[in-house]
């Protein structure tokens, strides 16, 4: 006497809140995006590296700022205090101070991975993300800010993506216009916090934002005229200069853009793809040098990139200083407007040809779904044995499979392949030996990678 099954109780499937699934038809072109700045990256000299998600928790704390307090941090089993990555920057900075000995300076590396903050949830951003960074470490030179600038204006072109602009600024010229205004040295930290949410919230609240903060106002408003002031990276610079003249760190950020924005033009970077923004400052505490960010404005989905030089994040765990900048492109905003205006057409589906089966031909059939992967197909060889070759067809072109190889008897004493178009309907007959370069040669027509 069999035991009566105990039905189990469905268990409600969900996802935490700023998490998601990466759908197949998702990730084809989320994958094809991260392919195209891996080449870009490697074309540039830049490695792969790759580190633990969780670190350490004093490895993340003290350099995030406001990032900081969205970090994910727990005790684990053995007790000790861990945090999973913020960013792929603070990483790197550990990796160098962990693999001095075995590294070559400058070392150029990237990184394409999750991070993870427990921020709000809204459009394009998520508590789980991808970055995609590339970073120099050992070099002072402005040449290295410039691959950084260049590299990512490659990467948002080579993506179709319209209107983006990259702002470039130096935090030690913010800092040099914060003190020639009067502002304490003591208080530059809130400048950069208040200046970098100007956009947001304009002049009145960055006014109100400083003041509150213990900035006297005609010094606050000073900060705010300089950093609003518009024209060419030549003519800002040259203005700022004679205001500079009583700072020296001020004078040294003004001839590091000088010299940034004079290679830029050599390393293909359009004119109209970069300018220069003096209230740009990044919200990340460890920015020493040139800032970037680039925005998109239609759709207004906001900075799609950016990052900048951060002299002194590696001496955190070195105690000397180590010269490094770099970028980060933000993959999540990046494929968000990619989908949205169709920038990079995408395929359905991985497979490029459907091999149907029939009941006498069935090894015929596996052969020859073998033979094409071989020559390098994407084949689904049919699963749908019991169905007929129209039923197969039909489920092919559901899933957006553009070719189908058929062999069966037919085709099999006449030593042919039907090689059917199953979008247009369009079929034609090859001979065996021929049919993958066929196929390849209509992929190929079709744009169908």
């Amino acid at each position: 006497m069999s035991a009566t099954p105990v039905k189990q109780k469905a268990r409600k499937p969900q996802v935490l809140k700023g998490f998601r699934d990466y759908m197949p038809r998702h990730m084809i072109l989320r994958r094809r995006i991260i392919d195209t700045f891996r080449t870009i990256f490697e074309r540039h000299g830049f490695e792969p590296l790759d580190t633990p998600a969780l670190e350490h928790i004093e490895v993340l704390l003290g350099k995030a700022g406001e990032n900081e307090k969205l970090m994910y941090r727990f005790f684990d089993q053995g007790e000790r205090e861990v945090g999973l990555r913020y960013d792929l920057t603070v990483p790197l900075a550990r990796v160098v101070a962990m693999h001095q000995d075995a590294l070559v300076l400058p070392f150029k590396r990237y990184h394409i991975a999750p991070v993870w903050r427990a921020e709000k949830p809204q459009r394009g951003r998520f508590r789980e993300f991808w970055q995609c960074d590339a970073d120099i470490v050992g070099s002072a030179s402005m040449i290295a800010d410039a691959e950084a600038v260049s590299i990512a204006a490659e990467a948002l072109a080579a993506v179709g993506l319209p209107n983006f602009v990259i702002y470039i600024s130096h935090r030690r010229l913010l800092e040099g216009i914060a003190v020639v205004s009067g502002v304490d040295p003591e208080r530059a930290g809130t400048v950069y916090r208040s200046v970098d949410k100007l956009a947001k919230i304009g002049a009145n609240g960055v006014l109100a934002e400083m003041t509150g903060s213990g900035v006297d106002e005609t010094s606050a408003r000073a900060v705010i005229d300089a950093v609003t002031e518009t024209g060419s990276p030549e003519e800002l610079l040259a203005s700022l200069r004679p205001r500079m003249s009583a700072y020296e760190p001020g004078l040294k950020a003004i001839e590091d853009l000088e010299q940034l924005f004079a290679v830029l033009p050599g390393l293909g970077v359009p004119e109209q793809a970069y300018r220069l923004d003096l209230s740009l400052a990044r919200g990340l505490d460890y920015y020493t040098g040139p800032v970037y960010e680039a925005t998109v404005t239609e759709p207004n989905v906001g900075s799609v990139a950016g990052a900048g030089r951060y002299d002194g994040l590696v001496g955190n765990f070195l105690g000397r200083d180590i010269p490094a900048t770099g970028m980060s492109l933000g993959l999540e905003r990046i494929i968000e407007v990619v989908e949205e205006f169709s920038l990079l057409p995408t395929p359905p589906t991985v497979a490029q040809v459907i091999v149907p089966v029939f009941p006498d031909t069935l090894v015929d059939a596996a052969r020859l779904a073998q033979e094409l992967r071989l020559g390098g197909l994407r084949v689904d060889f049919s699963l749908l044995q019991n169905r007929s070759v129209g039923e197969q067809l039909k489920y092919a072109g559901r899933r957006g499979i553009p070719f189908a190889a058929i062999a069966g008897e037919s085709e099999l004493e006449r030593n042919v392949v039907a090689i059917k178009n199953l979008e247009s309907g369009e079929q034609v007959e090859v001979e065996r030996a021929a049919v993958t370069g066929e196929l390849a040669a209509r992929l190929a027509n079709a744009g169908i990678a």
